[in-house]
């Protein structure tokens, strides 16, 4: 059958201009989006990317699908020419939106995505790749550098006769709620490390797989599973004297602790790290989702220009009744959540901040700092997993990583285990469990509430 082009039109995006060409094939739109001109080129740089309304359009976490799309734009732009060819008709690799929900269902239950494919007596993996290949002939395009993980798109593409000279990967770092269903397109459908490379990987895959790191990420009642992160001097300081944070570690650390971001539900800090380090909190170093942004601010300080308040991730604000109600209703014009909790002799609650964290869904939070939400987060025992970055270096005074914790005597300490170790070029990482069910008297003794 015919593939037959109905429309072209220019495409402004964020990474370039793109001209758009619809084709019509069998009753599917394929829209190829093409930046330059590869009419008759050979070794063009294609991705064939199959329709996922929940992750390209809704930014699920439960798919890659989303994030391989906006990295595969940024990669053709960044190459300064290609082809993205958007399939409609894949959705659910080709079971169609309404079965594909279906599936979700007895995922949920323990299935994976393919187990939950048969049980429900679909395909596995129902998309032809030879529509496609027709669009690409119809743009004079014979011979291609193909961005996937998936070798059944290169063995399809290359049965309709396209000549696939180049697979080029495109991992993603995995979140929490998407691990699993990764592992199981590399270990059931053979996929190539979708989820970039392990820690100790020497690879150099533009992804990584910090979930290790993390431990077991479980639910926990009445709050999200908290993973308390700071990056630190081998003296045990995050800052000096006079306030200089940037940077501790080294670029490979800093990249980790994306992943970590990028594998968790949220992230969050007080209004201190906010003034101190204007930091934006998200993904970049590494291909992955932004979590929300978590901001303790009982006054609500924070600078209307502050980067935390950019529209490149949700963010939301903790803060008190003693905050002005006109600055709240500004910042929520803005598309930023602001969550007044109460106070205990005028400081923030973190139990009641945790509480409506776990409300509002969040399954895994990120405790970046600073000192003074590291130690009232540990102090309160409602830290799962404590992550330590040391870098190789000594500043003498300084910020406290961890501040007084009560603690009297040794056994009264927070104590950790299962620990796990690793190097990132000069900087060793620590990280361990937070024991749980041991009386320390350092926990008893804590305050649940923060002056932020």
């Amino acid at each position: 059958m015919h593939t037959t082009e109905v429309v072209r039109v220019p495409l402004p995006t964020p990474d370039g201009i793109f001209e758009i060409r619809a084709f019509e094939r069998s009753g599917n739109i394929y829209v190829a989006m093409l930046l330059g001109d590869p009419t008759g080129q050979k070794n063009v740089l294609v991705r064939l990317h199959s329709e996922c309304l929940t992750g390209d359009a809704l930014g699920s976490l439960r798919c890659d699908c989303g994030i391989q799309l906006r990295l595969s734009m940024r990669l053709i732009a960044a190459n300064g020419s290609g082809v993205l060819i958007y399939a409609t008709g894949h959705e659910g690799r080709g079971i169609g939106l309404v079965n594909k929900l279906r599936a979700y269902v007895l995922q949920d239950s323990g299935s994976d995505t393919v187990d939950a494919n048969t049980s429900l007596g679909l395909p596995i993996d129902s998309r032809d790749y030879s529509e496609t290949a027709g669009v690409l002939a119809e743009l004079g395009i014979r011979s291609i550098r193909l961005l996937t993980n998936n070798p059944r798109k290169v063995e399809g593409i290359s049965k309709a006769g396209i000549q696939v000279s180049e697979v080029v990967p495109i991992p993603t770092a995995p979140h929490v709620r998407n691990l699993a269903y990764l592992h199981t397109k590399e270990r059931r459908l053979d996929h190539t490390m979708p989820a970039g490379s392990p820690l100790t990987s020497s690879a150099g895959s533009p992804a990584i797989d910090a979930t290790t790191v993390l431990g077991r990420v479980t639910s926990r009642p009445h709050r999200p599973y908290v993973v308390v992160k700071s990056a630190q001097t081998v003296d045990g300081r995050i800052a000096t004297s006079n306030g200089d944070s940037k940077w501790i570690t080294g670029p490979g650390e800093r990249r980790l602790t994306h992943a970590l971001r990028a594998a968790c539900d949220a992230v969050m800090v007080g209004i201190g790290t906010i003034l101190h380090d204007d930091p934006r909190l998200t993904v970049r170093d590494v291909p992955g989702a932004s979590p929300l942004r978590v901001i303790l601010d009982s006054t609500l300080r924070v600078p209307s220009q502050a980067q935390v308040l950019a529209e490149d991730a949700p963010t939301m604000i903790f803060t008190s009744e003693r905050s002005h109600p006109e600055t709240r209703g500004e910042l929520r014009g803005r598309g930023i959540r602001v969550e007044v909790i109460g106070e205990d002799a005028g400081e923030l609650s973190i139990r009641q901040a945790l509480r409506r964290l776990h409300e509002l869904g969040i399954g895994s939070l990120l405790v970046e700092g600073g000192s003074r939400v590291i130690t009232t987060v540990l102090g309160s025992g409602m830290a799962d997993r404590l992550i330590v970055s040391i870098a190789p270096t000594v500043i003498g005074n300084g910020t406290q990583a961890v501040a007084d914790l009560g603690t009297g005597r040794i056994s009264d300490g927070i104590h950790l285990t299962n620990r796990t170790l690793l190097t990132v070029d000069e900087d060793v990482i620590l990280a361990w469990d937070v024991a749980a069910g041991v009386d320390s008297a350092a926990q008893l003794r804590a305050s649940t509430e923060i002056a932020v």
